[in-house]
């Protein structure tokens, strides 16, 4: 299944709490459930102002309607072409 990183502009995200972090996941955990298991939270990193997100979905369109369910910014979707690793250098 295609994997892609989204980045969300959320300014101050580096400043909110845990519990708004643990709100924040439980709504996009219950959109996930709702759209069933084709797509699939992988992690996210949260910084200053943005949160980047790995999902794994069949398309784009899938990652624009869990944002949009869920009332989350989707700035940038990108579709990942192949991953490396320091393992890659050998």
């Amino acid at each position: 299944m295609p994997k892609y990183v989204i980045e969300r502009e959320i300014p101050g995200a580096g400043n909110l709490t845990a519990d708004q972090l643990k709100g924040i996941s439980q709504t996009s955990c219950g959109v996930l459930d709702k759209m069933g298991p084709q797509i699939q939270w992988v992690q996210s990193y949260v910084t200053t102002d943005k949160i980047y997100c790995v999902y794994n979905a069949p398309n784009e369109e899938m990652i624009y309607e869990h944002a949009r369910q869920g009332g989350f910014p989707a700035n940038s979707v990108s579709k990942v072409s192949t991953i490396i690793d320091p393992t890659t250098a050998e």
